[in-house]
């Protein structure tokens, strides 16, 4: 709504599927991986819901959540979508997420045990395999933002297939928070536009073109 008042826009589809379009432009191309010291861990998106707690809650988004650490400050983020938090779900989003010889910090949860023998070096920072505050800090403090713009910026208002989506938005804005050149990310965000294939709107609703 605010960008269709912004912009003279006089239908609200046609400014949602705008942002649509956009978000899928804020992944770049072949953009590098994150490297270096790494924290790894995953968080549950959705409103409290009856049933298991923790790795095994039901009815909710699980997502990804890997952090770059540099001189005991955080990076740049990647975040993703996974299915469980099984081992093949877990390395799977590693792999695509961070470059091999980084060190890898985690708690003690089962799913990362073979990051080793992948390829990566691997820190146990945390035995206990639990969610929860502060055992992985700067995981910790993303996933308070992420959930903190999703609630207030977009009211909680996104629908559970579309979520990857707003993670691209939420990636693409945290890593670039440090810029004093707002206009260089504007003209960033066109050339990944027109480089990634085009979208139409049906695609957009039935969320055809997220592998």
């Amino acid at each position: 709504m605010g960008l269709a008042r912004m912009l003279g826009i006089g239908s609200y589809p046609t400014a949602w599927a705008m942002l649509h379009k956009l978000r899928r432009a804020m992944v770049t191309p072949g953009r590098d991986l994150l490297s270096g010291i790494i924290e790894a861990d995953e968080t549950y998106i959705g409103g409290k819901k009856p049933g298991k707690r923790g790795r095994g809650a039901a009815g909710k988004a699980l997502v990804f959540i890997g952090v770059e650490i540099n001189e005991l400050h955080i990076g740049r983020i990647r975040l993703q979508r996974i299915a469980d938090a099984s081992a093949p779900s877990m390395e799977k989003a590693i792999e695509k997420s961070v470059s091999h010889g980084s060190t890898i910090q985690t708690d003690g949860w089962t799913g990362y045990v073979n990051l080793s023998s992948l390829g990566y070096k691997h820190k146990v920072v945390r035995n206990e395999a639990d969610m929860g505050d502060n055992l992985l800090p700067s995981c910790h403090r993303v996933a308070s933002l992420l959930k903190r713009w999703l609630l207030g910026t977009h009211q909680g208002a996104i629908r559970d297939k579309h979520l990857e989506y707003y993670l691209d938005e939420f990636t693409f804005r945290f890593n670039r928070r440090t810029s004093k050149h707002r206009g260089k990310l504007f003209m960033r965000l066109l050339e990944n536009a027109v480089k990634i294939d085009p979208v139409t709107i049906n695609k957009i609703i039935k969320n055809e073109s997220k592998n």
